[in-house]
């Protein structure tokens, strides 16, 4: 018996299959994320944490719903794809800055007002290579080590969105060649591996006093979404230069089948991701579970 009443899936082709099955995962996707947004909602207790949180959790639906249309859109033109992966990826952008803004709120930091707890001066930052190469080694933390931090990851919110700007402005002068393309993918490459670096020093700072708000979790569903995004984009390119991915439809070429890859690939990512935020980003620090749970624990 088919899920789809007056549907028979048997008699439709592959592309409208395809189209069929990425609605349903954008709308698991969807179903996940407005769950845990109205959890929040409900239980708001914390404004400056829950507003990062909400930022952050609707990561995967718009990624999903971003990469649907470009799916629906398929052979529409190169700066239109540009602009879908660029609404992506300045999200992106936001999302990394809000989630060192959740850890700093975790830790009552304060980089504007110049708060930073006694408890967590003078710990040691140990740089690893290559960025040891540009830094000392070893670093004392002090209110100029977490601004500059903050800064590190900041630096991709800018330049992500000039990139996006450059990069479509140019596509539609005609002066995108492929050296040119290389060019912003190193840059771009370049800043969210600082975005993200800082992240990780961060959470190996403060990892004993993260604990309780499952630190690794939340970044993991972050990095998770930012790294697969990105390096399946790379390898793709690669796959499509190589040979590998080739052209059998005579309404599209290689690069349109790309696409359609990265995209069909991101939506079922999204509902993987969406169903893990459940578990990272949880209600419950706000709603109380968290102390119900401890008080039973030393009854």
């Amino acid at each position: 018996m088919s899920m789809f009443p007056g549907m028979d899936l048997t008699k439709m082709d592959a592309p409208t299959l395809t189209l069929l099955g990425a609605a349903c995962c954008v709308m698991l996707s969807m179903h996940f994320t407005v769950q845990l947004v109205s959890q929040h909602l409900f239980y708001w207790k914390n404004a400056k944490e829950q507003k990062a949180i909400l930022i952050i959790v609707l990561m995967p639906p718009l990624y999903a719903i971003t990469s649907f249309v470009g799916l629906l859109d398929i052979k529409g033109s190169k700066a239109f794809f540009t602009c879908l992966e660029s609404v992506k990826e300045c999200y992106e952008a936001l999302v990394i800055a809000k989630f060192l803004a959740l850890m700093y709120s975790y830790l009552n930091i304060s980089i504007s007002k110049n708060i930073v707890p006694d408890e967590i001066k003078g710990r040691v930052l140990h740089h690893s290579f290559p960025v040891s190469l540009f830094l000392p080694r070893n670093v004392r933390l002090e209110h100029k080590t977490l601004k500059l931090l903050k800064y590190w990851t900041w630096q991709f919110v800018v330049v992500r969105p000039v990139c996006s700007i450059l990069i479509i402005a140019l596509q539609l002068l005609g002066l995108y060649p492929s050296w040119v393309s290389w060019t912003f993918t190193i840059i771009l490459n370049f800043s969210v591996s600082m975005a993200l670096y800082a992240l990780v020093i961060f959470y190996h700072l403060f990892a004993k006093e993260l604990a309780p708000h499952k630190p690794l979790a939340k970044f993991l569903c972050i990095k998770g979404i930012v790294f697969f995004s990105f390096w399946q984009g790379c390898a793709l390119d690669i796959l499509a230069a190589a040979g590998v991915i080739q052209s059998h439809h005579f309404w599209l070429d290689v690069e349109h089948i790309q696409e359609a890859i990265q995209n069909i690939l991101i939506i079922l990512e999204m509902v993987i991701f969406s169903v893990l935020q459940q578990y990272a980003y949880h209600v419950a620090p706000y709603s109380g579970a968290d102390k119900a749970r401890s008080v039973k624990k030393n009854e």
